[in-house]
């Protein structure tokens, strides 16, 4: 019988800890990943100031792309500037917008991208995705998972306690997910890939079981591996299934029917995850969710996010015609706003005030 196997997508180095930042240059060094030292590092005006004066003096070779925000053209921007440099890597060090900047232009010069998130806000740290704004919105991106990443517990305490929150509610978010895309296996016959959904499962387990808050090392430590974990999950899959359900669909139609209102994703995807959960029927599982985001401080009703009731009626509504041809429980239901009125209506006695 043939031995049969499959190459996985993933970091070469996950290096998650206190003090982890000092010893970068070490890691890609020791690693392999830029032996020269040549860098081409991106980092934001703002807290990236201050990060760069503390670590540029470990990394002499490195060359500093300051980064204006999380465009299209800021990406394509910033690979302009650097595919004359002849670099062994890029750095994206920063948060998400920074990140995913990173990961798209070090995709487009052909240069392998290292991570070094400074807030844990969405499993976009480790993903093949770069999310950024267009002129149409806002758009995915199909790039290389990162090479290497770097996440230093100090540097995250540091960051607003609302972004270390929201990653909370993306990672928990993978639950549903996964029962989506098994629901649509059951309907539709569509493929799961059964390791890409068991660690997408586990990593929001991890984190919606853990008795912890996020001023202890111990909780953040279990964040960041789960974040990490549904980002490769979505390597091994080849697609954002096993992050991305209802709950993501809720997310986006937040972001296209009220841009300038939109809350933060990990919170939004936490909410639309809590309620996607009581429409497929798991009524003690979302009320269990529903308590865990609120002992985080997560909002669990559109009202905690500055949206009326009518307002979260519309977006669930609106939200499947924001991924075509993906099945979640909101197209199975095909819920009308009357019914969908009535459910959050139940949801909200469910989970309690």
């Amino acid at each position: 019988m043939p031995l049969l196997t499959r190459l996985i997508p993933s970091p070469v180095v996950v290096d998650i800890r206190p003090g982890a930042l000092d010893d970068l240059a070490c890691v890609l060094a020791d690693e392999r990943i830029a032996q020269s030292g040549r860098l081409a590092v991106a980092v934001s005006g703002g807290s990236g100031t201050k990060l760069r004066e503390r670590i540029a003096p470990s990394l002499p070779g490195a060359s500093w792309y300051e980064v204006g925000g999380g465009t299209l053209d800021d990406a394509i921007r910033l690979a302009g500037e650097m595919k004359s440099g002849h670099y062994d890597a890029v750095v994206g060090l920063g948060g998400g917008k920074i990140i995913d900047c990173a990961k798209f232009a070090a995709a487009r010069i052909g240069l392998p991208l290292v991570a070094v998130p400074t807030n844990l806000a969405h499993d976009g740290l480790c993903s093949p995705v770069a999310t950024l704004d267009n002129d149409a919105g806002r758009g995915s991106y199909g790039v290389p998972n990162p090479i290497g990443v770097v996440i230093d517990l100090d540097v995250i305490r540091e960051a607003p306690a609302r972004f270390v929150r929201a990653g909370i509610g993306d990672a928990i978010s993978n639950i549903n997910a996964v029962a989506d895309w098994e629901l649509s296996n059951r309907v539709n016959g569509e493929k799961i890939d059964g390791l890409a959904a068991a660690m997408a499962r586990q990593a929001g387990e991890a984190v919606l079981r853990h008795p912890g808050g996020i001023g202890d090392n111990d909780f953040l430590q279990v964040l960041a591996e789960a974040l990490v974990l549904s980002g490769i999950s979505m390597s091994i899959s080849g697609d954002s299934r096993p992050s991305s359900g209802s709950c993501h669909e809720i997310n986006h139609a937040f972001d296209l029917l009220f841009p300038k209102r939109a809350a933060a994703h990990g919170e939004q995807c936490g909410l639309g995850a809590a309620f996607a959960m009581y429409l497929r029927g798991a009524h003690e599982e979302a009320a269990h969710q529903a308590g865990v985001l609120r002992r985080h401080g997560l909002p669990v009703l559109p009202e905690e996010i500055g949206f009326t009731v009518d307002e979260f009626v519309r977006a669930v509504e609106f939200a499947p015609e924001t991924r075509p041809g993906r099945y979640t429980i909101l197209e199975h239901l095909d819920l009308k706003p009357n019914q969908i009125k009535d459910i959050y209506a139940d949801y909200v006695k469910a989970i309690g005030s």
